[in-house]
């Protein structure tokens, strides 16, 4: 199996007033695990729907290995599709269930039979293939269903949310599992999620979406360190946020006036002084104690201490500013609660943007 390229050209989907994908330009390379990562209702799963035919574009098109998809039928196009509910058929056998797509299209029943053990095995199910999926675990039917959509040899395999009824440590394994398949079939995955942790474990790269609009492609290191939009920055992961206006600017950096004294970012839209703006920092990127190069310090009371094991995320307060640190264990201050602390965190490892939409989820 091989993947090909998916280009999307001034694709658009309207349904009456309602604008669900605007204008969206995007190039998904052959062999590529990509993730469209956005909240509900931001158009990522219509624009699945339109790669895979089962909806027609108001405007633009779809072109997948060189070819215009535009007219080609859904059962025609070089895609599978894997919906979220995985629609196994719950009478038939997980081998008949791998091996309908081939029935469908008449192959004998030898060689679909032999085709399904070969991706039993591919899938880590080998000697399950007389079993009906009711005596499997979520996960195996989670494998059935992706030998399902492999066995008709598509170069393009669409994923919409297929994760999300599982159980969290079962999520957490099937990530691994999906890219490891997706790294030996060469099939190109375009992967459907509102979860970060699935789009950021998987992707080669990420598209970030919110109302219709793409706001940032990229890979996963690239989105988390170095987001485009607030949108962005306040979707994925967690971060620390603060309002002001900038008063000064120097080497790439702007100085911002808030509520808890002068803090410094890199300035990422080029603000100029007089400018509202927003700093981000991430809480990982905050420490309790004074390190070299850290620009920023600023004092806080400690409300809350979680402990999770490894970690502890300690929440703050500074007047009306809650404030969060994530610290390793070890780290962690065993100041009781109500007691003063002083916060530090370094230029470099914020960021500081124009206002625009944040993140609600």
């Amino acid at each position: 199996m091989r993947g090909n390229d998916v280009i999307l050209e001034n694709l658009s989907m309207s349904f009456g007033d309602f604008v669900a994908v605007r204008p969206t330009d995007l190039k998904i390379n052959a062999g590529e695990f990509f993730s469209i990562l956005g909240p509900s209702g931001c158009g990522k799963t219509t624009i699945l729907r339109m790669i895979s035919g089962f909806l027609n574009p108001t405007h633009g098109r779809v072109v997948i290995g060189d070819k215009d998809m535009s007219g080609i039928r859904a059962n025609a196009r070089p895609t599978a599709l894997i919906f979220q509910n995985l629609a196994l058929f719950p009478l038939m056998s997980v081998r008949d269930n791998i091996a309908f797509g081939l029935e469908a299209r008449g192959i004998s029943k030898k060689v679909r039979h032999q085709k399904a053990e070969e991706l039993l095995d591919l899938v880590a199910l080998d000697g399950q293939g007389d079993k009906l999926p009711t005596a499997l675990s979520g996960g195996q039917r989670q494998r059935v269903a992706i030998a399902r959509a492999l066995a008709v040899e598509p170069s393009v395999l669409l994923l919409d949310e297929p994760l999300s009824a599982l159980d969290l440590k079962l999520r957490q394994h099937m990530r691994a599992e999906l890219k490891d398949l997706q790294r030996k079939t060469g099939v190109t995955f375009i992967y459907i999620t509102h979860d970060q942790g699935e789009a950021l474990t998987m992707s080669d790269r990420v598209a970030v979406m919110n109302k219709g609009v793409v706001e940032q492609v990229a890979t996963s290191d690239e989105i988390y360190a170095h987001p485009k939009t607030p949108f962005v920055a306040s979707f994925v992961g967690e971060q620390n946020i603060f309002k002001g206006k900038v008063v000064g600017k120097e080497n790439g950096y702007a100085i911002l006036e808030t509520s808890q004294g002068k803090l410094f970012g890199q300035n990422a839209h080029g603000l100029n002084e007089g400018e509202e703006a927003i700093l981000f920092v991430r809480p990982e990127r905050m420490s309790l104690e004074e390190k070299q190069g850290q620009q920023n310090g600023l004092s806080a009371v400690l409300e809350r201490r979680d402990m999770e094991g490894p970690f502890v995320n300690l929440h703050m307060r500074a007047g009306d500013q809650s404030i969060a640190i994530h610290v390793t264990n070890v780290e962690q201050t065993h100041q009781p609660l109500g007691a003063d602390q002083k916060l530090w965190f370094a230029a470099q490892d914020a960021v500081v943007m124009r206002p625009g939409e944040l993140a609600s989820e």
